[in-house]
């Protein structure tokens, strides 16, 4: 009997001692789904955040874009009087007073332009800045700023009608100045122009940086160095398909991610600029004076 009632009061304390250990167990569970929640919460306001950012940043990339493209049209303008000039020897310009000097002798002995009676109108002339090139590498370009947009039209069309000129048994060539973001978008046409030089295939280089390829059975204009390589690989001509960069736009949107339910989130920021808005109109109504 005796060792019954130990028995029992040994259950009765492990009983106890278990509804303890539950109870603990209990607390640490409701902590740590505290804990979960905080954390989903806390990660659902990270997400909603990253994604405002990443509308944010869009849009301000987009805005990016847009001035830029107007500060190259603005500096095309400023250069529309401007003609430059390739292949003159370096120091070629030393025996004259003036680099504008030279270059109105230039022009009329290498365009034949002695008995025209022709007023160039240079306004002022001188060398690509940067150093002097090593000896054997190609010589700076002269850059060239006429009064009048007229004359540097006229002196361009004689130049390329003449597919540029010869002096001193050097090649000279005439062509715009245009601005460096275009003139790297146009270098970028340097394998598609070889190419169609080998074939044959005449090729005119459009503003700002195209390509308008003459084939047999029509012409063609391409707006990018992707879109004519492989244009031209399809149509059987060896030439290297070369992908543009991508933009800081298209490598956002690449990576950007989405809620899995796949819908816009309510804190957005667009939908919550849109809600703010709404918020102010609804305030202004309320504030308003009664009319009268």
């Amino acid at each position: 009997m005796a060792s019954l009632e130990i028995l029992l009061e040994e259950l009765r304390g492990f009983r106890q001692e278990t509804k303890e250990h539950l109870s603990t167990i209990k607390e640490e569970i409701r902590k740590a789904n505290a804990r979960i929640s905080e954390v989903e919460e806390r990660l659902g306001k990270t997400e909603e955040r990253a994604q405002n950012t990443e509308e944010v940043v869009t849009e301000l990339l987009k805005l990016h874009m847009s001035l830029d493209d107007k500060l190259v049209d603005l500096e095309s303008r400023t250069r529309r009087e401007n003609v430059r000039i390739y292949g003159v020897p370096e120091g070629a310009e030393k025996d004259c007073e003036t680099v504008a000097a030279f270059v109105e002798t230039l022009f009329k002995e290498g365009l034949g332009l002695e008995d025209s009676g022709l007023d160039m109108q240079i306004e002022r002339a001188h060398r690509e800045l940067g150093p002097q090139p090593p000896e054997g590498a190609p010589p700076r370009s002269i850059v060239v700023k006429f009064q009048s947009f007229k004359v540097k039209e006229r002196l361009l069309r004689e130049a390329w009608q003449r597919k540029g000129f010869v002096w001193c048994e050097k090649r000279i060539n005439l062509d715009h100045d245009y601005p460096p973001a275009i003139l790297r978008k146009r270098r970028e046409y340097t394998e598609a122009r070889r190419v169609l030089k080998e074939n044959g295939v005449p090729f005119q280089t459009l503003f700002p940086a195209r390509l308008r390829v003459k084939y047999k059975e029509g012409s063609k204009t391409y707006d990018t160095v992707e879109e004519t390589t492989e244009d031209l690989a399809k149509r059987g001509y060896k030439v290297k398909v070369i992908r543009s960069p991508a933009s800081l736009k298209e490598q956002i949107e690449r990576l950007s991610w989405s809620r899995k339910d796949g819908g816009k989130q309510k804190g957005s920021f667009r939908s919550t600029r849109a809600e703010n808005y709404k918020e102010r109109l609804r305030a202004f109504r309320r504030t308003s004076p009664p009319a009268t």
